[in-house]
């Protein structure tokens, strides 16, 4: 397996390490070379891993071609939830204390290097934390207020390693490179309660109000209690036996923690966090969907060194995606150099890559509701009036939105379900909404959605409370079957 450390500049990483590649971070990024190795360890040492920037790009990417990569995206949000680090605190709290005791000072800031620390009477804490949070060079900050309190955790960028700690990190690197690794984590007993997150604020819900009282009833035929809860039941999170998302998921949102502490503590989620984050941004789903082969309209990753590449390789109109858009949010046809030009620039405003990709005019989009790996519903949305998407959200009343047909399973053409049913199974069994535009008989991708709109009327045409009790009974039985593997581990 390839080792390669990635870098914003090679002349980051000066440390003679033996068997592994340096590589810049655009070089990885954007050179095919690199997506086309099939096994790979990515030790990602860019400067930031701020959301969308050139560091958050490398794991995201990294994830989807397939390649094993340190830190991947779920730790990079997990080091910026003050949340879960108030959590590892209480649960790392005996070790704390004990690790810390000696430390006369108000503050104390822990480094940790390929899961080591310079002093040896630390590495029990640096090896407790690394394995929470797997990046290669963290940071974490305590402070002293009648007791030790794990205040931060933070990457530590490549180029701002202490001079007088470089030794130890290139030692501990070498060490690093020839281990192997496996860490593994129980997971606590789980009861047959069900929660159902929901913004009642929210106006474009995934579920409508009659949609989510047609699942409780379907959970509660089954013997699934059910309770609704909100943003402010994080706490609560681990009273619970299953979580069920029915608010728009994002990454930087609470959904996503949501999503995290749930899997975290054990318990069935939908929308499981790798869902989220794999779904959620477009340039991966670009660059999974092109990796597996599954067709698409023509799709280009956009980034500032290829920008211009746009009009020669996709043409006009084509369409500009940002790559965290939902709902057809953040997505616009361009018809011209000029307004591509205007529109990159807003979009690289937030992020370092977007997605152009060939305007295909059609009709209406297929949605092919998939669960546990097999088709559950399928719809027609047709587009809006006198729009080229579902939703118009200039328009007014009806306008906003096009109409829309329930088909049976059954009737979906047979390109159109194999299609959706491949796509989807590169995310994994859960709840997913597969978009796929019908052009000239062929079935092309547009997105995997890992939170798909479930409305009373809609999507429940054909299926009707069936669709729900399918839905619940899914959910029974993953209860049931991580209950199993506990028994049998215990």
């Amino acid at each position: 397996m390839r080792t390669l450390i990635v870098v914003n500049y090679p002349k980051d990483w000066n440390f003679g390490i033996d068997d592994v590649e340096i590589v810049a971070a655009k070089n990885y990024l954007t050179d095919p070379k690199y997506a086309e190795i099939k096994n790979a360890r990515v030790f990602n040492l860019c400067r930031s891993y701020r959301y969308q920037a050139t560091g958050y790009y490398v794991s995201l990417l990294a994830e989807a071609r397939g390649h094993r990569v340190f830190p991947n995206v779920s730790t990079m949000q997990d080091l910026k939830s003050q949340t879960i680090v108030r959590i590892i605190s209480d649960d790392l709290d005996e070790l704390i204390q004990k690790s810390l005791k000696n430390i006369k000072s108000q503050n104390f800031t822990l480094s940790i290097y390929f899961g080591q620390n310079t002093a040896k009477q630390y590495d029990h804490l640096a090896a407790q934390l690394y394995n929470l949070f797997q990046a290669p060079l963290i940071r974490a900050q305590f402070t002293f207020t009648k007791r030790w309190n794990l205040m931060n955790i933070s990457p530590v960028p490549v180029n701002e390693i202490p001079e007088n700690h470089r030794e130890f990190v290139e030692q501990f690197a070498k060490s690093y490179f020839t281990k192997k690794r496996i860490y593994t984590a129980k997971l606590p007993m789980a009861m047959y309660d069900l929660a159902i997150l929901l913004n009642n604020e929210e106006k474009e819900p995934p579920s409508n109000k009659k949609a989510i009282t047609n699942f409780m009833d379907a959970a509660e035929s089954i013997g699934l209690r059910t309770e609704l809860i909100t943003r402010d039941d994080f706490s609560r999170i681990p009273e619970f036996d299953a979580l069920f998302i029915r608010e728009t998921t994002n990454v930087n949102h609470h959904t996503y923690r949501f999503s995290r502490r749930a899997f975290t503590e054990g318990l069935v989620v939908i929308d499981d966090p790798k869902s989220i984050l794999q779904c959620a941004n477009k340039v991966f789903l670009a660059e999974l969907l092109n990796r597996a082969k599954i067709a698409t309209p023509r799709t280009i990753i956009v980034h500032k060194d290829t920008r211009e590449t746009v009009e020669g390789t996709i043409g006009f109109p084509c369409v500009l995606k940002q790559p965290d858009s939902s709902f057809s949010k953040g997505v616009v046809k361009v018809e011209n150099r000029e307004s591509l030009t205007k529109e990159i620039d807003r979009m690289m405003e937030s992020s370092d890559l977007i997605i152009a990709q060939e305007f295909l005019y059609s009709d209406f989009d297929w949605r092919i509701g998939i669960l546990d790996r097999e088709p559950i519903f399928a719809c027609k949305y047709y587009m809006a009036k006198d729009h080229w998407q579902i939703y118009n959200w200039k328009g007014k009343g009806d306008d906003k939105y096009g109409m829309f047909d329930a088909v049976p399973v059954y009737e979906i053409p047979k390109n159109i379900l194999k299609t959706a049913l491949k796509a989807a199974n590169l995310i994994g069994d859960g709840l997913y909404g597969v978009d796929v535009k019908e052009i000239n008989k062929n079935a092309l991708i547009i997105e995997i959605n890992d939170n798909p709109s479930i409305d009373a009327g809609i999507e429940d045409s054909i299926m009707r409370e069936h669709l729900y009790l399918r839905i619940m009974k899914s959910f029974k039985e993953r209860i049931e079957n991580l209950r199993r593997v506990r028994e049998i581990s215990l």
